[in-house]
C-alpha cells in the first residue's frame, strides 16, 4: 500500500522495480505533506510541470546510470533550484536564479526529483530554527520543542518521511542540530566536498552543504552523487566520497572526560549519551576520555571577530540598504561586527591557528571522536524568553568543527528514557566521511529505532544486495581475482572494492583451464550446469577499459546471471578454451577447488592459483 511504503532509498528502488511510477510516487510525498498540516515546512513547492520534466528526463529505470532515479528530495531555500526562488528565509532578498546549484544538478542527474524549497533560520544564521518570518516549522516528534536550525524544514521533512533526502547547510551545526532533534541523520561532508556554487553563503570559508536522510546508507548514497569536483567554486576539494567498506573491529574514539563534558543539568541527556558509549565499546571501539578544552576555545572563535565579520560581508549591501527586512534576532547578531577593526579580524585568524595547533595532539592520539550532538533539548517557549543562550548552547559540540576541518556524521541512538530521541556526533579529519560511515552506519542498526518520526524501520540490509555507486561497475571475478587469490591485487590496485559473495544460477560449468601457474578457470554457461561461487566487485568505470587489457584469451568478460536474480558483468569462457580443461564444477567454486589441491599436493602453494 503505497501510504505505508517506506522512503527509504532501496525500498524505493524495489517498490519501482515492481512498477511503481514515479508520478504515483511524488503525489504520495504530497499527500503526506498535507496530512502533516505543517504550513512552516516548505518555503515554495514545485509546481507540476516541473515536475513533470523532472520525471521525463529520468528515461528507463536504470540505477547504473541514474543511482537515484525517482528518489523524491528538498533543498533548503538558500540553495539554488531553477524555476524557484531562492529567499534565504527573507521575503525582501528574493530572487530568481536560471540555474540549479552545481549540487542540485548532480543530485538530478542521479536521477533524484526536487519536490520543493525548505524553511531555514533566516541567512542560515542560528542553530534553533525558529528565526525565520515565515510560520516556524514544529518539530516531527514534539511540536513544543524547537525543530533545529538553521536547516529546520529540510529535517522536518525527512522525518515525516515526506521525501526520502533533502538537503541543508552546516556551518556552525546546522546540517546537525536539527537531524538530532528529529531523530534522523545529519551527514555533515568534508569542507569542499560538495560544491557551494549557487548557495548563498553565511561564512564562506566554513560553509557546506549537509545532507539529511533517514539512514547512513541513504545519505552516504546522496554524498556519492552530490561529490562532484567543482573547479568555479573556489573553496572546492576533489575528495573522494566513498561508500561504506566494512566498521573496523578495533578503534580507538575520543569523548570529553568528566571535567569538560557537558549537559547543563541535562541527566537525561547524560544517561543516554553514556549508553550510547557502552554499545561503541559492544562495537570494539576503545573509549578515550579527553579534555576537550582545547576544542571549545576554537568553538568561541566562531561568533567572535573574523567570523562574524564574513557574516556581515555575506549580506552587506543588503543588511545596509534594508535592515529593517532582517529577522531582528539575526540583525542583532551580524551587525556585532561594527564592533571589530580589521585588525582584531587577523588577530582572530592568527588566534584560530594557535588552536589549531594546540589540539592536534588530542585530535592525533584517537581515530575518531564521538560527542552528544546536542547537550539539551529546548522548548519553543525557551527562545521565546531568550532567543540567544539556548541557540549557544545548543552549539557547545558543533561549533568547533568546521573551524578545524573536521567530517562529522550525526546518528540517531535509542530513544532517552523520557521518550526523546538519542542522537550522537562521530567527527574525524577531512577526507575521512567513509569512516564515519562505517561506523556510524552499526552504532544506528544496533540502536534499533524508528526512523525520525514515521513508525519504519532500517531496512534489512541482508535481504538486498549491495550495488555499486555512481562511476562504479559491478564485476564478478570466479577464479584468481577473488580475495586472497593471486590477480586480486589487479582489481584492489585500480580502487575496485568488495560488495558482496554470491552464486551463479544452476546453469554453469566451471573447468580449470590448461597451462599455469597462476591457474585459470573457465566458466561456461551450458545443460546440467552448478551454483559456482563467485565474489561481486565494484570496480571504477574509467578503470574498466585498462583492466580488460589483462584479461587473456579464451577467457573474457560477459553478463552473468546471479542466484539472486541479478545480472552483472563477469568472467566467462568461450567454448572453445575448454579444449583439454578439466571439468571441477563438482567443487562449487574455484576456492574450494584450489584448496583440494593445496591439501592433497603439498608443494602447491595459493599463490599458482
Amino acid at each position: 500500500m503505497l501510504s505505508r511504503q517506506s522512503f527509504q532509498i532501496a525500498d524505493l528502488h524495489a517498490a519501482y522495480a515492481d512498477g511503481l511510477k514515479p508520478q504515483a510516487l511524488i503525489d504520495e510525498a504530497f499527500r503526506r505533506l498535507e496530512a502533516v498540516q505543517d504550513p512552516g515546512i516548505f518555503l515554495h513547492l514545485m509546481d507540476g510541470d516541473a515536475i513533470q520534466s523532472q520525471i521525463a528526463s529520468l528515461g528507463e529505470f536504470d540505477l547504473s546510470t541514474k543511482p537515484l532515479w525517482g528518489i523524491p528530495f528538498a533543498a533548503k531555500d538558500n540553495i539554488d533550484a531553477a524555476g524557484a526562488p531562492t529567499t534565504a528565509a527573507c521575503p525582501d532578498y528574493t530572487y530568481h536564479p536560471s540555474e540549479n546549484a552545481f549540487a542540485v544538478e548532480a543530485l538530478m542527474q542521479a536521477g533524484a526529483i526536487l519536490i520543493g524549497k525548505t524553511n531555514l533560520d533566516q541567512f542560515a544564521t542560528g542553530l534553533v530554527g525558529v528565526r525565520t518570518p515565515y510560520p516556524v516549522p514544529k518539530n516531527a516528534l514534539d511540536p513544543d520543542i524547537v525543530p533545529g536550525g538553521s536547516s529546520s524544514g529540510s529535517s522536518v521533512s525527512v522525518a515525516h518521511g515526506i521525501v526520502s533526502f533533502s538537503l541543508g547547510t552546516d556551518t556552525a551545526g546546522s546540517g546537525r542540530v536539527p537531524a538530532a532533534l528529529n531523530n534522523i541523520v545529519g551527514l555533515k561532508p568534508t569542507l569542499g566536498a560538495i560544491s557551494n556554487s549557487g548557495v548563498v553563503p553565511a561564512c564562506r570559508t566554513l560553509d557546506t552543504i549537509s545532507i539529511f536522510a533517514l539512514s547512513v546508507e541513504d545519505a552516504n548514497r546522496v554524498f556519492q552523487s552530490a561529490a562532484a569536483f567543482d573547479p568555479s567554486d573556489a573553496y572546492a576539494k576533489p575528495i573522494s566520497a566513498l561508500l561504506i567498506s566494512a566498521p573496523p573491529t578495533s578503534f580507538r574514539i575520543g569523548v570529553p572526560d568528566k571535567a569538560t563534558i557537558e549537559f547543563f543539568g541535562d541527566d537525561v541527556q547524560s544517561a543516554s549519551f553514556a549508553d550510547t558509549l557502552e554499545s561503541i565499546k559492544a562495537m570494539g571501539g576503545e573509549i578515550v576520555e579527553l579534555d576537550f578544552t582545547p576544542l571549545y576555545n576554537v568553538a568561541k572563535m566562531l561568533y567572535e571577530g573574523a567570523w562574524v565579520a564574513e557574516r556581515y560581508a555575506a549580506i552587506e549591501d543588503f543588511l545596509s540598504a534594508r535592515p529593517e527586512s532582517v529577522h531582528p534576532v539575526t540583525r542583532q547578531i551580524i551587525e556585532t561586527t561594527n564592533k571589530y577593526s580589521p585588525a582584531d579580524v587577523f588577530r582572530g585568524f592568527y588566534r584560530l591557528q594557535d588552536l589549531k595547533r594546540a589540539a592536534e595532539p588530542l585530535l592525533s592520539s584517537v581515530d575518531v571522536l564521538c560527542v552528544p550532538t546536542i547537550p539539551t533539548f529546548y522548548s519553543v517557549a525557551d527562545l521565546e524568553a531568550d532567543p540567544i543562550g539556548p541557540n549557544a548552547r545548543l552549539g557547545t559540540y558543533t561549533n568547533f568543527v568546521n573551524l578545524l576541518d573536521m567530517c562529522g556524521l550525526a546518528v540517531p541512538t535509542k530513544p532517552r528514557s523520557d521518550g526523546r530521541p538519542g542522537n550522537v556526533t562521530l567527527l574525524a579529519g577531512a577526507g575521512q566521511d567513509a569512516q564515519l560511515a562505517a561506523i556510524g552506519e552499526v552504532i544506528h542498526q544496533v540502536s534499533d529505532v524508528t526512523l525520525g518520526a514515521t513508525d519504519w524501520r532500517l531496512s534489512d540490509k541482508t535481504e538486498r544486495a549491495p550495488h555499486p555507486g555512481h562511476g562504479e561497475i559491478a564485476l564478478a571475478a570466479v577464479g584468481a581475482h577473488m580475495s586472497g587469490l593471486p590477480l586480486n591485487s589487479e582489481l584492489t590496485c585500480l580502487g575496485a572494492r568488495f560488495l558482496y559473495a554470491s552464486k551463479t544460477e544452476p546453469c554453469y560449468r566451471l573447468y580449470s583451464l590448461p597451462g599455469g601457474p597462476p591457474f585459470r578457470p573457465g566458466l561456461v554457461k551450458g545443460d546440467n550446469g552448478a551454483a559456482i561461487a563467485l565474489e561481486v566487485w565494484a570496480l571504477p568505470t574509467e578503470q574498466f577499459g585498462e583492466f580488460m587489457q589483462g584479461i587473456p584469451h579464451p577467457l573474457g568478460i560477459g553478463t552473468l546471471s546471479l542466484e539472486n536474480g541479478e545480472e552483472v558483468k563477469g568472467f566467462i569462457c568461450e567454448p572453445s578454451g575448454i579444449v583439454g580443461a578439466q571439468d571441477v564444477t563438482e567443487h562449487g567454486g574455484w576456492h574450494a577447488y584450489t584448496q583440494t589441491l593445496v591439501n592433497a599436493i603439498p608443494h602447491f602453494e595459493m599463490n599458482e592459483f
